[in-house]
């Protein structure tokens, strides 16, 4: 992602910048990092995921799109996921209603540009959340789902869905979907 700003400015600064800004931003260490715009099948699998979660999920459980933030630490570091599940009460973050602390469920989609971020430092970072119990990376270029699941501090387990028939579970949130549903109207060759 396109560092923004070469000089560190605090979360408030951070925040009041991103108000007047056309475009969104990541903030971590003082630092603010451009959001790039996504692609359709970014956009499509975002889609296809809130509606199939939208129709499953029981309350207290909510689904939210990329609008919404996520706080990983309070004065150091606020990121956009593509798509991020609570479940009971929200908790908010820097004393805003456009930042969340307590995602159970966090969805990537994978691009070219942040792949290995999604997969490395974000992961790490979101690993701090102890309330995230899910991790799911999906890959936009190929019918690739790839699901972590805490099994106890510091110890999380991966699943790869590759089948357009596979069943992803999340356990957690009392939820499943079928990969074609995730991947329908997406133009990928290996369908």
């Amino acid at each position: 992602m396109p560092l923004v700003h070469h000089e560190k400015i605090s979360s408030s600064e951070y925040f009041e910048t991103e108000e007047q800004a056309e475009y969104k931003s990541e903030y971590y260490n003082g630092e603010i990092f451009a959001m790039t715009g996504a692609s359709v099948n970014h956009n499509l699998i975002c889609t296809n995921i809130i509606i199939a979660l939208g129709t499953q999920l029981k309350e207290p459980c909510l689904v939210f799109p990329s609008d919404i933030k996520v706080e990983i630490d309070p004065a150091n570091h606020y990121v956009y996921p593509d798509i991020s599940v609570v479940c009971g009460e929200i908790e908010y973050g820097a004393g805003r209603n456009d930042v969340i602390t307590n995602p159970k469920v966090i969805f990537e989609i994978l691009s070219r540009s942040t792949g290995n971020y999604d997969r490395g430092d974000k992961f790490v970072a979101y690993r701090s959340l102890v309330s995230l119990t899910d991790y799911i990376l999906v890959n936009q270029y190929a019918v690739i789902i790839e699901h972590f699941t805490i099994k106890k501090p510091d110890l999380w387990e991966l699943r790869v869905y590759r089948s357009f028939n596979d069943f992803m579970v999340i356990d957690s949130i009392d939820a499943s979907i079928e990969l074609k549903d995730i991947y329908k109207n997406i133009r990928i060759e290996n369908l």
